[in-house]
């Protein structure tokens, strides 16, 4: 089983921007989330019986995710105060990773992207992190693609107490000269034509993975591609 390299260590004070950054802004989400899953329950006890199947669905979806939401940013609240508090939970690794990329491909309108992962198990976790998790990496995927259709293979295996997930693209791949700094905060890896974000992706990622007692690195990458390498612990 593939080793993994030490967590880096950052300078101080990108580590203090990290945690500010996460508190301020989930703190500034609350009220609006809170908000949205209020409204949309009421309008969910009012209108029930007025709605058809479909409206019905999409009201419930809104409430749902906002939810999600709340839980999300109190979970990165707790995660930037240094007291991250993990709600694990059995969670389907296929569902979830499919709905991670049902939404991701609505978002970006990548109409022949395929993603693989047929037979993923259950695995326990917290569901917000850990789908948090497969956001980011699967987002740079599509971002950081070839001229090729965008293809996403997602593969878990068992060994010991851990559980190894590997998530492989057939994007540009990575420079060797920015292999050591893809998880540095706020770092942003050049690619011409697309919008650059905070570059905290998969910052975050490996600090939600810490606290769900795990970790990710980098297992190989070269023109045909990049996969990275996810431990989980079982229990």
């Amino acid at each position: 089983m593939s080793s993994y390299p030490t967590k880096p260590t950052f300078a101080g004070d990108s580590e203090e921007r990290i945690k500010r950054f996460l508190a301020t802004a989930s703190h500034d989400l609350q009220s609006p989330l809170r908000h949205i899953a209020m409204y949309a329950e009421l309008l969910l006890d009012d209108l029930e019986e007025t709605l058809d199947g479909e409206q019905l669905q999409s009201l419930r979806m809104i409430m749902e995710k906002a939810q999600t939401a709340q839980r999300l940013t109190k979970a990165l609240m707790s995660l930037a105060g240094g007291t991250p508090q993990v709600t694990p939970e059995e969670v389907d690794l296929q569902a979830l990773a499919e709905n991670v990329w049902g939404e991701l491909t609505d978002e970006a309108a990548v109409g022949e992207a395929t993603l693989e992962s047929n037979g993923l198990p259950s695995i326990r976790t917290d569901p917000a992190l850990f789908g948090l998790v497969l956001r980011h990496l699967l987002t740079n995927a599509l971002i950081y693609r070839s001229e090729a259709a965008p293809r996403v293979a997602i593969a878990a295996e068992r060994a010991g107490t851990d559980w190894f997930i590997r998530i492989s693209d057939n994007g540009t791949g990575i420079d060797p000269a920015y292999r050591e700094r893809i998880f540095e905060p706020f770092w942003k890896m050049p690619k011409p034509g697309t919008v650059q974000g905070a570059g905290l992706g998969l910052t975050t990622a490996r600090e939600f993975l810490t606290a769900l007692g795990g970790d990710i690195s980098l297992e190989h990458s070269d023109e045909s591609g990049s996969r990275f390498i996810i431990r989980l612990p079982i229990a």
